[in-house]
């Protein structure tokens, strides 16, 4: 009675050899939470292919939860800027693929997913520690680094470039303290 073995639950039995310690799921039965009926979401692939757009509305929330997950998960490899000069390359470790080759521009969002989700060469992936849309969030703003890192004036809306262009929006303008 002093020592007696502990059941874990789901594992084999120390008492009885060949039988479970709790009882067997019911068969066709889904745990709440892990319904994954949406394959693009969980997967990031559609149709045979890595999917093209995200699979919710990208808002500025969205943007900022990617920025913020990058900056937790991403830059100790890929940098703030997505050039692949993080803490870990400058210390000796192999040195990711800049997020601004041609390669990675013309990917598709969902490869950006599907890397995260798998892996892919070096990088070991990271399904246990970022949630799908969380994943998606990154992937998102991912996509948003590359494009502001290759913008042209041409890309920015006539009515912005004049608030630009104009004096009363420089630094120090009348009206703005300097600190």
């Amino acid at each position: 009675m002093h020592n007696t073995p502990v059941a874990q639950p789901l594992r084999e039995s120390l008492f009885v050899k060949n039988v479970s310690t709790s009882r067997s799921l019911v068969e066709g039965t889904i745990a709440r939470g892990t319904l994954r009926d949406d394959a693009a979401f969980f997967t990031g692939k559609e149709a045979g292919g890595e999917a093209n757009a995200l699979p919710f509305a990208l808002t500025a929330d969205v943007l900022d939860r990617g920025e913020q997950r990058f900056n937790i998960y991403c830059t100790p490899c890929h940098g703030l800027s997505g050039h692949g000069d993080g803490m870990i390359v400058r210390r000796g470790y192999r040195q990711p693929p800049s997020l601004h080759v041609d390669r990675l521009q013309s990917a598709p969002i969902g490869h950006f997913f599907d890397v995260m989700t798998n892996g892919f060469g070096a990088m070991p992936d990271y399904r246990a520690q970022i949630a799908p849309r969380d994943r998606w969030a990154i992937a998102a703003y991912v996509r948003a680094l590359q494009l502001s890192q290759h913008a042209s004036a041409a890309d920015i809306p006539a009515e912005e470039r004049q608030k630009l262009a104009s004096p009363a929006a420089a630094p120090g303008a009348a009206g703005e303290h300097k600190r």
